[in-house]
């Protein structure tokens, strides 16, 4: 099973050195376990472009879908062997970024 964990922030890049230091360490857990995907931070919102071309329309807007104090600021993908182990690890991350993170089970 493969799941997302999206970490929660109100702005990007904020993690304190002591933060990063902890995440490395849950990384090299994730990956020493079979459990690494992919993970990373992403710029916030301010960066982003909603486009819609349903149709053909060719909409490009400026700036995100919806206007948040609080956004995904990063994600990792993992494997896990059950939703249990997955909440589990979510709230490793959770702990290790010092940030709420949602889990959501991946289709297919």
């Amino acid at each position: 099973m493969r799941f997302l964990i999206a970490v929660i922030d109100h702005q990007t890049n904020s993690a304190s050195g002591d933060e990063i230091a902890a995440i490395d360490a849950f990384n090299d857990q994730l990956q020493a376990n079979g459990n690494w995907i992919i993970a990373c931070g992403i710029y916030g919102p301010e960066e982003s472009v909603v486009i819609d071309n349903r149709a053909g329309a060719g909409v490009f807007s400026d700036g995100p879908l919806h206007d948040v104090a609080e956004y995904m600021s990063g994600f990792w993908l993992i494997k896990a062997d059950s939703e249990e182990q997955a909440r589990e690890l979510a709230a490793a991350g959770s702990k290790a970024c010092n940030r709420k993170v949602e889990l959501r089970k991946l289709h297919g």
